[in-house]
């Protein structure tokens, strides 16, 4: 039972709360009274749609129905009641499905815009969250029980990102529609939505008793395994947990290579990459996200979102260049020296680097010229991610900086900048042609690719003895 404080407390922390985001929060609802350009609401919706796909993938990923180390380990397996056990964290699913749907409804009439009857269109795009992010949730927990629930989370994702591929390409028409929409038919989606949410919520409510132990005690390691990389501050425990978590368990053929040598290590990245055929869709689709921010008026973001795409592309092809650092034995195996492999883990990074780039430009619309960049900034890309791929840890015993804004710790600062720093100083001469866009590219074009060049050879050089 709790104790006045406990409610004293809680109450005390929600009045905070609202003192201190009542006033922003009100502001952004009132520059939501505006008229949506319909050429911009497909490419806003195609966002909202990735965003919610990136929601409920990550629902999937984390469990998400998950305990603490005490009760997974010792409550679980008792004869207590499930959901008496599970009580807790149906309560927290509940409370993060709440606030997901609340941001994911605020994106929907920012998005479509409320000309006339901003009270009524704002509560119902609400709703229609609320109904998103509960309704996803508990497909979640009913995926955790069920095979096939789970099946038809994983077919909800796939017709979301291909919802969001249609509005990217379809232009205005969309737009034209939705915003003129009458506030009465928005009602009755609004109503539909809370419908369908409730039946799922209840379905998964019931299916709580159902859920395998098994099925929790693995979500509960994996969140463990976050937890602790957060606490201790080693974000790189994160894709070590992710990657082993991937192969462990799964039966590979083996067949004759066809390199020897050092190309052997490139060839490893090749063909890890190739069996994992999701990873290289969402970095297909991933693509086309800048311009969809062009169009729906967030240059900033695009631009945020083309550096971080192809950075994220070229990481995800040095999983070798990650082991080779805790474990050399693959390259005394092969008898290759530190450069030389070095050198051959630079090429899977900085041609998918410079394809990813070179798509995500052509797709914007600057012509060919211009996806050039792409290639000329594949060596840059591949020197950034080795740096990221071969960084020690976080060092959390160095200083921490006092600022007006609060204190800034030094160790994970460096570690989120390295890898980072050569990328964005290597990359210098394309951001200028594309920040002036000159009539004639072909000097910049031409700076890129030897800076490049020149950033690669000096990097295999100096770094291929020492850790970055």
């Amino acid at each position: 039972m709790r104790r006045w404080q406990d409610w004293y407390t809680t109450l005390l922390t929600i009045a905070v709360v609202l003192a201190v985001v009542g006033q922003p929060v009100a502001s952004l609802l009132g520059d939501l009274a505006h008229q949506a350009d319909p050429r911009r609401v497909g490419s806003g919706l195609a966002l909202v749609a990735v965003a919610y796909a990136g929601y409920l993938a990550l629902v999937r990923m984390a469990g998400p129905v998950v305990l603490g180390a005490a009760d997974a380990s010792w409550r679980l397996l008792s004869p207590l009641p499930r959901r008496t056990v599970l009580g807790r964290t149906a309560r927290a699913l509940l409370v993060v499905s709440v606030l997901g749907g609340l941001v994911l409804g605020v994106a929907l009439v920012s998005v479509l815009g409320a000309p006339d009857l901003l009270p009524l269109r704002l509560t119902a795009a609400l709703v229609v969250g609320l109904g998103a992010g509960l309704g996803g949730m508990a497909l979640g927990v009913l995926g955790q029980a069920l095979p096939t629930w789970d099946t038809r989370l994983q077919a909800l994702i796939a017709v979301t990102l291909a919802a969001a591929v249609l509005l990217a390409v379809s232009g205005s028409g969309p737009g034209r529609t939705l915003t003129a929409l009458p506030a009465g038919l928005t009602g009755a989606l609004a109503c539909c939505a809370a419908a369908v949410a409730a039946f799922l919520v209840r379905r998964a409510w019931t299916a709580l008793d159902r859920v395998p132990a098994r099925a929790i005690l693995a979500a509960s390691a994996r969140s463990g395994r976050v937890a602790q990389a957060t606490v201790t501050l080693d974000p790189g425990a994160l894709t070590w947990a992710v990657e082993d978590n991937h192969w462990r368990g799964r039966a590979l053929r083996s067949r004759r290579w066809p390199v020897s040598g050092a190309w052997t290590l490139a060839w490893q990245e090749a063909r890890r990459i190739t069996r994992r055929p999701v990873r290289l869709a969402v970095l297909a689709g991933a693509t086309a996200l800048p311009t969809l921010a062009v169009n729906a008026g967030l240059p900033q973001v695009a631009a945020a979102l083309v550096i971080a795409g192809a950075l994220i592309a070229s990481v995800s092809v040095t999983s070798g260049a990650r082991r080779d650092g805790d474990n050399p034995a693959l390259l005394r195996m092969l008898a290759v020296g530190s450069r030389a492999a070095l050198a051959v883990r630079a090429l899977p990074p900085a041609l998918l680097g410079a394809c990813w780039l070179g798509a995500a430009l052509w797709l914007s619309g600057a012509g060919a010229w211009w996806s050039l960049f792409g290639p000329a900034c594949g060596p840059v890309l591949a020197v950034g991610a080795l740096r990221m791929a071969r960084r020690r840890p976080i060092d959390n015993s160095m200083p921490v900086i006092d600022t007006p804004g609060g204190a800034i710790p030094t160790g994970p600062l460096l570690w989120a900048l390295t890898g980072v720093d050569l990328a964005l100083l290597g990359c210098v001469p394309a951001f200028l042609a594309l920040a002036v866009r000159p009539a004639d590219p072909l000097p910049l074009l031409a700076a890129q690719m030897v800076t490049g060049l020149v950033l690669l050879g000096g990097y295999v050089m100096f770094s291929g003895r020492r850790p970055a």
